[in-house]
């Protein structure tokens, strides 16, 4: 088979690698991929993800089998939906129901509309109208862009004068473009977070490892909001009790109500939660795999990812039922300086010679020259993941990789996975 993978950071470098795992993949190609995923498919830099035209052309011409769009941007612009015009089977939502992500004020709306539990909010159009909420609004408080924002577009003011400076940065300031066109307010939610990913065909759904994220740039989760600074698998806070909630108020109510408002999911979707004292809430919703959380829960399954992505598109998803690995994936993401604000590109990546066979470096921001040296090439460059028995074992293998991979400037998070192996020690003291 001829497979096409739309993206070229970590996430869709973790999507190729176990898609090849799969004999039928005769030909992986990557638009645009980068300089590491070249070692693992055929790169065509010259399509971007948002060139829809030039997937199209590309995938006609090349008599692709299957595509896999992975990243938001060309899934709310739908590529999915241009693929399937031309004949082509497809992973990921159409546009319709990229909207579950690509607007914030829809997903709020169909949460509200089906009962499926999640933050107050309230939604504004007009700067002046959001500034006269936040004046009584209670503290602290999360502001919104309703649009794609690259994982940014998330402010948590601690007091009213940092919340209007966030309405002025979306707003007026426009500081995310387009996405700052609406702007949701809700209340700030309080409990451990938990991200899980889920296969659908539209009807049937099956989760995926929870994982925990680490957003915040700096350790002790200080710092501004990042796309993902690492991440660990299974998230020791998502019990059978949680999951079995989940599944019911949450899951399950989001997959019936996306086919009742005429636009049903089909895809990856994730569930951003947070475990509250009054039970699992929703934060936010994603329509693709989440990055970095697919490079520490894609190692973890050991069911053929693509079997599961084409009965995804078939809508045969219930006839399969993925397994998964016992043990603990960690991924710890290597950044340039000044991430994610000014940062530096075009630095040399070294290598050791070998690394350990349970550590694998996926590659999100980086290039390769003529030469065929790597340089750095984005905020995030690398994620170095570490599968192991035990969630400390493979912490420790993953530093201790990262530890040996080096560019000017790297910069990483020290405490990936502290606040989960606390909760794992406190667990373990329970019983």
């Amino acid at each position: 088979m001829k497979l096409l993978v739309v993206g070229g950071g970590g996430r869709e470098h973790a999507i190729i690698k176990k898609l090849r795992e799969n004999p039928q993949a005769e030909v992986i190609y990557a638009l645009p991929g980068n300089g590491g995923i070249a070692a693992d498919a055929v790169c065509v830099p010259e399509i971007g993800a948002k060139d829809l035209d030039g997937i199209v052309d590309f995938a006609r011409s090349h008599q692709i089998d299957f595509a896999v769009v992975a990243p938001d941007d060309p899934l709310a612009l739908g590529c999915v939906d241009r693929l399937h015009a031309i004949g082509i089977p497809c992973f990921g939502p159409d546009a319709k129901a990229a909207r579950i992500e690509s607007s914030k004020v829809f997903a709020k709306n169909l949460m509200k509309k089906y009962g499926i539990p999640t933050a107050a909010y309230a939604v504004f159009q007009d700067p002046a109208a959001a500034l006269a909420y936040l004046e009584s609004a209670p503290l602290p408080i999360v502001l919104k862009a309703d649009g794609l924002a690259l994982g940014k577009g998330v402010l948590i003011a601690q007091t009213r004068q940092e919340a209007r400076e966030a309405v002025k940065m979306i707003m007026e300031d426009r500081a995310f473009g387009a996405a700052g066109e609406q702007i949701v307010i809700e209340e700030f939610l309080t409990g451990p977070e938990v991200s899980v990913l889920a296969f659908t065909d539209g009807t049937c759904i099956r989760p995926m490892a929870a994982s925990m994220d680490h957003k915040r740039a700096g350790d002790g989760d200080t710092g501004p909001n990042t796309g993902g600074m690492g991440t660990i698998a299974p998230n020791p806070y998502y019990t059978e009790e949680i999951a079995r909630r989940c599944m019911e108020e949450i899951f399950l109510p989001t997959l019936k109500a996306m086919a009742a408002e005429g636009c049903p999911f089909k895809g990856c979707l994730y569930f951003g939660l947070m475990l509250t004292p009054q039970g699992p809430k929703v934060i936010e919703y994603n329509c693709r795999f989440g990055d970095p959380e697919t490079q520490v829960v894609l190692p973890l399954l050991k069911t053929d990812l693509l079997d599961l992505m084409r009965a995804v598109e078939a809508g045969t998803l219930g006839e399969i039922e993925p397994e998964w690995s016992q043990g603990a994936a960690a991924c710890v993401v290597l950044a340039s300086g000044g991430y994610p604000g000014h940062y530096e590109t075009g630095k040399p990546i070294h290598f050791p010679e070998a690394l350990p066979s349970n550590v694998t470096v996926y590659h999100a921001g980086d290039r390769l020259t003529e030469d065929d040296t790597l340089l750095t090439a984005g905020g995030r460059v690398l994620g170095v993941t570490a599968t192991a028995s035990t969630l400390e074992e493979a912490l420790k293998d993953a530093y201790a990789a990262a530890d040996t991979i080096d560019f000017e400037g790297k910069y990483t998070r020290r405490d990936i996975g502290r606040r989960a192996l606390e909760a794992l020690t406190a667990r373990d003291a329970k019983a």
